[in-house]
């Protein structure tokens, strides 16, 4: 009888049992536990990168993404850069201003296998879409998960057409609808993505059956890892990749190829060989024992690193490195694609040095049972020992099987904490709603305009607000652009408390008023009385403006404010018209002074739109006319003459003249001094008198007429070149 003797290599025999299965896997049979999976050749499987290339190469192939992982994409689809042109200013005198911005939509492939969302992403390093799904610019995205049934984008089949179009399914990707370049140089950025493809970590387990639908993983444990990508090699690279998590060995029961994790076999639930059996050709086949066993010199100790995604740093690449001495020679570097912390990563590293330094058992046992068991693959224990072994060849021989066998070395343990480092990772703030108050403020001397003079405080809640546009509304309801408010918040908020009426002449050091500001990062100070001389302190407090000395933090963002001068820049007749959530701003150079020339403030309408509002923030123009309105009279009073007539006298007062310092009287600043004044009763005007003198004089008849309306008021104001004063009342003289 001819007797074949042959050695089986594992790897033929996972080709021929395990049919395309066993080829693509074949690799992973035969080789040593402490050893990589696929031996020394070079493999081209799925390795770690970095994360600021983005492609749109035709062909290029779409990577699978397990877990939750950060990864750039492919652009499938983009148009040209959309201009958009802008004009503001232009009124008389002024220059007109034209802007420019550019937008683009663009879509990008991003995995091979349904997802199940997007998580933040990142434009060229840059937070572009925070954890709440709001894009830190203008424009929109739209995320498409990659299902089966999922259906075409309305952008592309409007743009290329639904017959043109495909619905990409089975592939996740994401489009963006006119995006705002502004902030990256008006071009396409550089995105990468966080790719949430489970609602879980993924294992190895997960990993494997996603690439070989009929392997058995049920008795495959280890590593769970946050997020993994494979974006080229085969099954057998990417299974090479695995085994530096957890070393895999496989075998063909059945035809079906089952994994197991080599270092995670306990030998409780393993078969027992039978006794060996004497015999054999060789002097290596123990023919006396039935068995021999060899034991590897001692390597040489070798370090080893860990490259990886970090997820404490924003998935970007870390580094660890497995603690100890090294001896001559090459650190091993593992490239993973993987999401992992700090710790995990530095337990990986630790774990294969230490696989590296376990001297590799080897044992030739003889057998004369023909048993499935003992396949090739197989985990078994000895009778000579307590060791896990794994079968790695068969030789058939003349009267019976010789098995080579190598030990299993126990899963080492390590629990040393591990410092992913220092990262400056972007700022992930909501943006906030823009609120704004729109106020008229007194004429100043050095303004040359004659024009309302309008400011704009526009501020929000966070320092997350970036701006917003404005326009005015008129009562055609046209709206005219006034430009950008800029990224700097005004200081602003509303009263909580009301301001009681006090006397506009003196320093009201008792009276107190609550503001709370619109943000708790806002602060107001103290002022000295040298300062409020200066201006120091001024504020918008409903219609009237007042200066405070004094400011007191009494909760999370109010303020007390005390020491006050009232009825500033001619606003003294609101001194008594206070209510609880009137505007408050404090008047500073984070004011927006918007250019309102021909447009009548007394109807107008001042809008902004950031991009934070899901409405339009919209004001009012509070004071309208103070600009060009005279100031009020002051001290007036009537007296009676010795032959019975009245005289009338009062004190003008200059727009202006706001710090009164050599005590000289200073001009009206108006084309000419005129005064109007009415005496009257209720609403009616009785009789109308105009002078150009701050005084009037009515003769005995006269004033005797006017004795005869009981109630009677003198009223007196200021005729200005563009709009007559507050009415100064002066009672009839007994």
């Amino acid at each position: 009888m001819l007797i074949v003797m042959a050695t089986l290599i594992l790897t033929a025999v996972g080709t021929a049992l395990g049919g395309p299965l066993g080829g693509a896997i074949g690799a992973l049979l035969g080789q040593q536990v402490d050893s990589a999976i696929v031996g020394g050749r070079k493999v081209e499987g799925p390795r770690l990168k970095e994360l600021s290339v983005q492609t749109s190469s035709y062909g290029s192939s779409l990577p699978l993404h397990f877990g939750r992982t950060r990864a750039a994409g492919s652009v499938i689809w983009a148009t040209e850069l959309v201009e958009h042109k802008e004009k503001s200013g232009g009124g008389k005198g002024r220059p007109s201003v034209t802007s420019y911005s550019y937008t683009a939509s663009f879509a990008v492939a991003l995995a091979g296998r349904p997802i199940s969302g997007i998580g933040r992403v990142w434009a060229d390093g840059n937070l572009l879409r925070g954890e709440s799904g709001d894009l830190k610019v203008g424009g929109t995205m739209r995320i498409h998960t990659g299902h089966g049934d999922q259906a075409a984008d309305p952008l592309l089949s409007q743009a290329e057409g639904a017959a043109m179009n495909p619905a990409y399914r089975n592939t996740a990707y994401v489009v963006f609808e006119d995006l705002e370049l502004a902030d990256y140089g008006n071009r396409l950025p550089s995105l990468t993505f966080e790719i949430i493809a489970d609602d879980a970590p993924t294992s190895v387990a997960s990993i494997i059956a996603s690439l070989l639908p009929d392997a058995d993983v049920q008795e495959l444990v280890g590593e769970t890892l946050p997020g993994f990508s494979i974006d080229q090699g085969t099954a057998s690279d990417v299974l090479a990749v695995l085994s530096d998590l957890s070393p895999l060995s496989c075998a063909v029961r059945e035809e079906t190829v089952t994994f197991r994790n080599a270092d995670e076999i306990g030998s409780a639930s393993l078969p027992l060989l039978p006794l060996p059996t004497a015999g054999g050709e060789r002097a290596d086949d123990a023919k006396i024992e039935g068995w021999s066993r060899k034991r590897q010199a001692l390597p040489a100790a070798r370090q080893c690193v860990v490259r990886y995604y970090d997820t404490a740093r924003d998935y970007q690449p870390g580094l660890q490195r497995s603690i100890g001495r090294n001896s001559p020679g090459d650190v091993r570097s593992i490239e993973l694609p993987a999401a992992l912390s700090a710790t995990q990563a530095r337990s990986i590293a630790e774990r294969s040095a230490r696989r590296l330094t376990v001297p590799g058992d080897t044992m030739r046992y003889r057998i004369t049972e023909l048993d499935r068991t003992f396949e090739p693959g197989a985990f078994v224990k000895a009778q000579t020992g307590d060791e896990v072994w794994r079968i790695d060849e068969w030789e058939w021989q003349a009267d019976g099987l010789m098995l080579g066998l190598s030990v299993v070395p126990a899963r080492s343990q390590s629990a040393s904490a591990a410092d992913p480092g220092r990262s400056n990772q972007s700022a992930d703030v909501l943006a906030v709603p823009t609120r704004i108050t729109a106020f008229e403020i007194p004429w100043n001397e050095s303004d040359s305009s004659t024009a309302a003079i309008v400011r704009v405080a526009a501020t929000a809640a966070t320092s997350a607000w970036s701006g917003a546009a404005l326009y005015c509304r008129q009562l055609d309801e046209t709206l005219q652009s006034l430009g950008s408010t800029g990224r700097q918040r005004a200081i602003a908020g509303v009263s909580a408390t009301t301001l009681a009426a006090a006397s506009p002449l003196l320093l009201d050091t008792t009276g107190t008023v609550d503001v709370e500001l619109a943000s708790a990062d806002f602060v107001l100070g103290n002022a000295t009385w040298a300062q409020l001389m200066q201006g120091a302190n001024t504020a918008l407090l409903g219609g009237e403006f007042v200066q405070f000395a004094r400011a007191e933090r009494v909760a999370w963002a109010t303020w007390r404010l005390g020491g006050l001068l009232r009825g500033r820049g001619g606003t003294e007749h609101a001194v008594a018209t206070h209510i609880v959530g009137e505007a408050f701003v404090l008047i500073d150079e984070n004011l927006v002074a918007p250019d309102l020339s021909g447009i009548d403030t007394a109807t107008a309408e001042i809008i902004a739109i950031g991009r934070g509002d899901n409405e339009a923030a919209s004001s009012a123009i509070l004071n309208t006319g103070l600009t060009l309105r005279p100031l009020m009279p002051v001290h007036g009073k009537a007296t009676r003459t010795s032959d019975g007539g009245i005289e009338l006298q009062w004190v003008r007062r200059a727009r202006g003249a706001w710090t009164w310092r050599d005590e000289v009287d200073v001009p009206l600043d108006e084309g000419s001094e005129q005064w109007e004044v009415a005496f009257s009763q209720g609403t009616s005007a009785l009789r109308v008198w105009l002078t150009d003198e701050s005084t009037l004089l009515i003769d005995a008849a006269m004033a005797d007429e006017l004795a005869l309306a009981p109630d009677g008021t003198f009223l007196v104001r200021q005729v200005g070149r563009a709009a007559m004063s507050l009415r100064l009342a002066i009672p009839f003289p007994a």
